[in-house]
C-alpha cells in the first residue's frame, strides 16, 4: 500500500508540474492557448421583453464623435511589476448627442405679435446626453501584466467595466469643451426658423441670459 500511495502522490505532483509549466509557456507565448476539453459557446438568451414606452419631446440637434485612449495602471506596493500589477491601454470610440428638450416649455415660450405676423421664441438651453460607446470599435490596444495577474486571467473573465466608465467620463468632458452645445443651439434655431417661417411668421429669438 505504501508503494501505491507513493505512486499516486508522484502522479499528482507530476500533473501539477505539467500544468504549471504549460501555463508558464503559454504566458511566455511559446505555446498556443490550450483548450484540451474543446469548449463551445451556446447562446440560450431569452427574447427581450418590453418594459415601458416613453414619449420623447427632445430635438436632437447635433452629435459629436470622439475617440480616447484610456491608460490605466495598477501597481502593488512593494511588489515588482513583473510579479504583480498591470497596465492597460484601452482605445474607446463613442458619440454624444446634444439635444433641446421642448417638454418643459411654458406658455410664454412663444410670444406672437398682435398682427399675427411675428413670433419671438425663448429657446430652452441645449443639454448633452450620456456618452454612448461604440463597442465594435472600442478595444484593448495593449496590456502588460505581472505573473500573478496573468495566471489569474487564465481562470477568470477580465472586467473591462472600469475602462468603459473611464472612457465615458473623458468623452463627456471632451463634449463639454468641443462647442457641441453651441452647435445644437444654432441648429435648433435654424430648424424652428424654417418651421415658423413656413407658417408665415417672422422669427426672432429672445436674448439668452448671460452667465
Amino acid at each position: 500500500m505504501g508503494v501505491k500511495k507513493r505512486w499516486v502522490r508522484f502522479g499528482v505532483f507530476a500533473l501539477a508540474g505539467i500544468l504549471i509549466v504549460g501555463a508558464a509557456l503559454q504566458i511566455a507565448g511559446l505555446l498556443p492557448k490550450l483548450d484540451p476539453f474543446g469548449t463551445s459557446t451556446v447562446d440560450r438568451s431569452q427574447p427581450a421583453v418590453l418594459k415601458a414606452v416613453r414619449d420623447l419631446s427632445q430635438y436632437h440637434a447635433a452629435v459629436g464623435d470622439y475617440q480616447v485612449v484610456v491608460d490605466i495602471e495598477k501597481d502593488v506596493k512593494w511588489v515588482p511589476s513583473a510579479i504583480a500589477g498591470e497596465r492597460t491601454l484601452f482605445v474607446a470610440s463613442g458619440s454624444v448627442d446634444a439635444y433641446v428638450d421642448f417638454g418643459p416649455l411654458v406658455e410664454n415660450s412663444l410670444t406672437v405679435s398682435e398682427d399675427r405676423r411675428a413670433v419671438e421664441v425663448r429657446l430652452p438651453e441645449p443639454k448633452l446626453a450620456k456618452p454612448a460607446l461604440d463597442n465594435e470599435h472600442s478595444y484593448v490596444f495593449g496590456q502588460e501584466r505581472g505573473l500573478v495577474d496573468r495566471l489569474s486571467a487564465l481562470v477568470s473573465v477580465p472586467d473591462q467595466q472600469q475602462f468603459h466608465l473611464a472612457a465615458e467620463k473623458r468623452i463627456g468632458e471632451a463634449a463639454q469643451q468641443s462647442g457641441l452645445l453651441d452647435r445644437a443651439r444654432a441648429n435648433t434655431k435654424a430648424m424652428l426658423t424654417g418651421l415658423l417661417q413656413a407658417l408665415g411668421f417672422q422669427v426672432t429669438f429672445a436674448a439668452e441670459p448671460t452667465t
